[in-house]
């Protein structure tokens, strides 16, 4: 079902104005065993449900909006599984007329492409780097993409180049060698599924982030959910 746009004023509501909210979105899975639906079903809704999560957070003037996509550690689900979440992914750095259409400009975050450890596809490769350059003059919300990412890699990373800048290994030395040194700190951290954990993601820039918890599965999670999570930050 698609979340329908709730907010009657023509600009929208601004109650997310120049936040970053980040998903771990969680429970593809799930959502489809429960409707005896296959995993990968699953997947496809969760994929389906973000591009409408998009348009919300626009609505909602959200400032940034960064998805856990892959992490390093999803490699080792089953190959098809795998397969399939990578077709996904390629889907959605191709949705380059919808990001156009709401001045989205998407990003990404991970290991390198060539790094030592970096396990993301060549065909992922482009369709990444290509949706990054198709959507680099918008200047509306950002969306970030994790994918191949994990927080401890992002950390050593960061701590391996610190260590030879003329101040050394210090919070600012670190912040300037992220994968992404321009992400602000992150505002709000929603986890979905009932899961009670941040699961290696982004641990240095939601150091001090809101966390919001729900029992909904990603695919489940509506413009009413989202608000509950803003609702975190409003009330600080």
């Amino acid at each position: 079902m698609p979340i329908e746009a709730d907010d009657p004023r023509p600009g929208g509501s601004s109650r997310g104005r120049g936040l970053h909210v980040a998903c771990i979105m969680d429970g593809n899975g799930r959502w489809a065993g429960s409707r005896g639906l296959p995993r990968t079903d699953g997947h496809t809704e969760g994929e389906e449900n973000l591009a409408r999560l998009v348009r919300v957070a626009v609505q909602r003037d959200i400032g940034h909006l960064t998805v856990f996509g892959f992490s390093t550690e999803n490699w080792r689900r089953p190959r098809p599984e795998v397969r399939h979440i990578l077709g996904l992914h390629e889907k959605l750095f191709g949705r380059v007329a919808e990001l156009n259409e709401l001045n989205v400009r998407i990003r990404w975050i991970g290991r390198p492409f060539d790094s030592r450890e970096a396990r993301t596809p060549r065909y992922v490769q482009r369709a990444i780097r290509k949706a990054i350059a198709d959507t680099a003059d918008n200047t509306g919300m950002m969306l970030t993409v994790a994918f191949d990412y994990g927080g401890r890699s992002e950390l050593v990373s960061a701590v391996e180049q610190a260590r030879s800048s003329p101040a050394g290994i210090t919070t600012e030395s670190i912040s300037e060698h992220l994968y992404l040194p321009d992400l602000p700190p992150v505002d709000v951290l929603v986890r979905t599924s009932g899961e009670r954990r941040v699961s290696n993601f982004l641990l240095w820039q939601a150091a001090g982030a809101a966390i919001y918890f729900t029992d909904a599965p990603w695919p489940d999670f509506d413009a009413a959910e989202l608000d509950a999570a803003l609702d975190l930050v409003v009330a600080r």
